[in-house]
């Protein structure tokens, strides 16, 4: 069973997670699954849009909690698992095609960054999304910490990470982080309407126009990317991270300090 299904419907490409019994949570190999899959989707010539959703009941609750217990353990291999995750995730950005982020059920931490990496989010008002990372001790670091300020604004980011809360759907388009919503009946229809009306623009205009806007709104990228693992690794290495990860694990809110 592939961990990423691929399914071309004229000139859009469908990427699917598929990792349903674990909420599609995203350990090394689904990575660089989608990873793969992106870059296919980049290279080929016939695809002028890309879909990405997830099978079950949500598009994605995130990082493996496996993976990132080790973390704790080990923080030294921050880098390596935080560069092959940031690696596939920046195709979405990169490619000169249009990509759409259709969102149900929940789309948590380690996905909202892939999510910010589309275009395009598309989001089932029952959905929820959020990035609760500092709930645990850690800091969005695959690129949510620096590509969030561009699309709702420095105060609204701020909001979001700082008190790793997750919202809804309405709050979510209210404060443009998501472009459209839709019943979960009509998710997929409301996806297609928006293809419709990227197919209907030039595929090269449409393609440019989005480098150009994205070298606009994220000129400092690579360097607060690299900021992102910076901070990470020292908040791999304290305490608070240690409490979050065994507070997971144990299923109850950590204890920090001063709390």
């Amino acid at each position: 069973m592939a961990l990423v299904e691929t399914e071309d419907r004229g000139a859009v490409r469908h990427l699917t997670l598929n990792r349903p019994e674990k909420r599609n949570a995203m350990h090394g190999e689904l990575v660089l699954a989608i990873g793969m899959a992106l870059k296919e989707a980049s290279a080929a010539a016939d695809v002028h849009c890309v879909v990405l959703r997830g099978a079950g009941a949500m598009f994605s609750s995130g990082m493996d909690f496996k993976a990132l217990g080790g973390l704790a353990d080990e923080p030294a291999n921050l880098r390596v698992f935080r560069r092959e995750i940031l690696d596939a995730w920046n195709v979405a950005e990169e490619m000169t095609k249009p990509v759409i982020c259709e969102i149900h059920g929940g789309c948590i931490g380690g996905a909202m960054e892939l999510a910010l990496a589309c275009d395009f989010r598309v989001m089932a008002s029952d959905a929820l999304i959020g990035m609760p990372e500092t709930r645990v001790g850690l800091i969005p670091d695959v690129g949510g910490s620096s590509r969030l300020p561009a699309i709702v604004g420095l105060g609204r980011a701020k909001e979001l990470i700082m008190t790793g809360k997750l919202i809804g759907a309405e709050e979510a388009e209210r404060i443009g982080l998501v472009t459209r919503v839709a019943s979960a009946e009509e998710l997929g229809a409301a996806t297609q309407q928006l293809v419709d009306e990227l197919l209907a623009c030039a595929p090269l205009a449409v393609g440019l126009a989005k480098r150009v806007m994205d070298a606009a709104a994220k000129p400092a990228l690579a360097l607060t990317l690299e900021q992102e693992v910076a901070a990470q690794q020292l908040c791999a290495q304290s305490e608070d991270f240690a409490e979050g990860a065994k507070a997971l694990a144990e299923r109850r809110l950590p204890q920090f300090a001063g709390r």
